[in-house]
């Protein structure tokens, strides 16, 4: 697909209807009034996708405002934009790449079936993913079957660390007896020397995860790992240390002789499906991650294929947009209300502000319009004891993004019933209000919320749950004319690390801004 043209949304003969829909009803939209004259307002902003029901009807958003939204996906290509994905095009123009985690999740075809699929065109790529899946699988099991390993450290950042982090996490309930697993991201040895006090030598699996081997904070991290190691009688490096990585050769040099490559089709922050969700396969088992990826998959088809109207990533995307660039709503709140997706925050912070955290479009031209949201929230109740006020009384308007799982995984007595009253109790509260003549005790209500409910908390439904975030972030994305999937702004304070740093070490601050300079010296004394 050219991305020259695609149809940018503020260019679209459905973004003048919306501002006028906003101006005539959507400024002064009361969803409370919405509910008293519309019986029916619950079944039309609520649908079932696979493994995930949402409820959108507390949301500033009626029918009408939703078919312009509708018409603002179309006129803008979306779903041409999607198909060029599906068909493994470069809609990556700016790095030339094409855009194919969802393949990491597709199920291996024979050749008969994969002439007649909609994949034909990236056969080659499927026969590859399946081939390092099964690898990587293999390896898995090994480790789980191998009781002299009892600790296993995962040593990456950003996409290499939240994915398999948060996932292992969420799915602690499945994670087999007798392992630990440990992440370590951050340059900071703090963390990494409170990891190692947990691990002994002879019991830990270092899994380093750097796409190139070279990740500054990665590669200082596994050198201490390493040092560590054997500082502490560890032998046998090719045993207790693998990576996950394309650079096999620098993996060689480090002493590492396992390996499980990805590929550059792969964003960092989409590689959960890859080699980099190794601790979650040891985690939960070969079943569990093909149970994973098959939920993250039945989402893929869902967005693949279901008419615009009843496709849920489109619906939320479009939502996004309506709330960003009309209502001017500049962030979103997440709260999980299940304590095992305490991370998923932290994820889809990373997965929606590094995708769509861009000032220019896919041409490089400026954008004249807000993008994405900023993220952030903590898991339900904690939550409702820390920043709820703000949600409740503060001066603006947050929409909420509540997710809950029908199912416990606990036979402790009351709890979960008392969980869910409150997350319907909140989502009420934030939509309803309460007027009180003193003010101090005024609740404005309608304020905005989007309620996503698990029947259970399983590899196949998070594997869902997360497919349907991505695919929704790419439907905001793909309105605004951006690509979505390089990171340039990542690189530049990393760029001016390796020169402060050398600074620090000599003392020399010439060139230097006044406050840079300043701080520097201050740091040396």
């Amino acid at each position: 697909m050219n991305m020259t043209t695609r149809l940018r949304c503020d260019r679209t003969p459905a973004w003048s209807a919306l501002q006028e829909a906003y101006r005539t009803h959507g400024m002064a939209f009361d969803a409370r009034a919405a509910f008293a004259s519309d019986a029916s307002r619950f079944g039309a902003l609520s649908q079932h996708a696979p493994h995930v029901f949402a409820d959108l009807s507390k949301n500033r958003l009626d029918l009408a405002t939703e078919k312009l939204l509708m018409d603002l996906a179309r006129q803008s290509g979306v779903e041409a934009h999607r198909e060029a994905m599906f068909a493994g095009e470069a809609i990556n123009n700016t790095e030339q790449r094409a855009v194919m985690h969802w393949l990491l999740r597709n199920p291996p075809l024979d050749p008969v079936n994969i002439a007649r699929s909609a994949i034909k065109n990236v056969a080659k790529e499927l026969l590859d993913v399946h081939s390092i899946l099964d690898s990587m699988l293999a390896y898995a099991q090994t480790v789980r079957a191998d009781a002299t390993i009892t600790d296993v450290v995962n040593i990456g950042i950003g996409g290499s660390d939240l994915g398999p982090q948060m996932a292992v996490v969420a799915l602690d309930e499945f994670v087999i007896p007798g392992k630990r697993f440990h992440f370590v991201s951050n340059v900071d040895g703090h963390e990494l020397a409170a990891t190692l006090k947990r691990v002994k030598p002879e019991s830990t699996l270092f899994l380093i995860a750097s796409k190139t081997f070279t990740t500054i904070e990665t590669m200082t991290n596994a050198a201490s790992a390493k040092a560590w190691f054997a500082a502490n009688g560890g032998t046998d490096i090719a045993r207790h240390f693998a990576a996950l990585t394309t650079n096999v050769a620098a993996a060689n040099a480090f002493g590492i002789t396992t390996t499980f490559g990805f590929w550059d089709w792969v964003g960092g922050r989409y590689s959960l499906w890859s080699a980099i969700g190794l601790p979650l396969a040891i985690a939960i088992g070969e079943q569990g991650f093909r149970e994973f990826l098959a939920g993250a998959h039945e989402m893929d088809e869902h967005f693949r294929t279901a008419p615009l109207e009843s496709n849920l990533p489109v619906r939320l995307g479009l939502l996004d947009v309506w709330y960003r660039n009309f209502h001017g709503f500049s962030s979103r709140s997440i709260a999980p209300y299940h304590s095992a997706l305490r991370r998923l925050p932290a994820y889809l912070q990373q997965l929606e502000m590094e995708s769509n955290g861009k000032q220019v479009d896919a041409t490089g031209e400026a954008l004249p319009f807000g993008t994405s949201p900023v993220l952030w929230g903590e898991p339900g109740t904690n939550g409702q004891h820390a920043y709820f006020q703000m949600l409740h009384q503060g001066t603006d308007v947050v929409p909420v993004e509540f997710v809950a799982v029908k199912k416990p995984r606990h036979s402790l007595t009351g709890h979960h019933t008392l969980l869910l009253a409150n997350v319907l109790a909140q989502a009420q509260a934030l939509m309803l209000g309460k007027a009180d003549a003193g003010g101090h005790k005024n609740f404005p209500g309608n304020r905005p919320s989007t309620f996503l409910l698990l029947d259970d908390l399983t590899p196949t439904s998070l594997g869902a749950l997360i497919a349907l975030q991505e695919h929704r972030l790419f439907v905001s994305g793909s309105l605004w004319g951006i690509n979505s999937f390089d990171q340039w702004g990542v690189e530049l304070g990393k760029v001016l690390a390796k020169d402060v740093e050398a600074r620090l070490n000599s003392g020399n601050s010439s060139g230097l801004d006044g406050s840079t300079a300043g701080l520097l010296s201050y740091m040396r004394t």
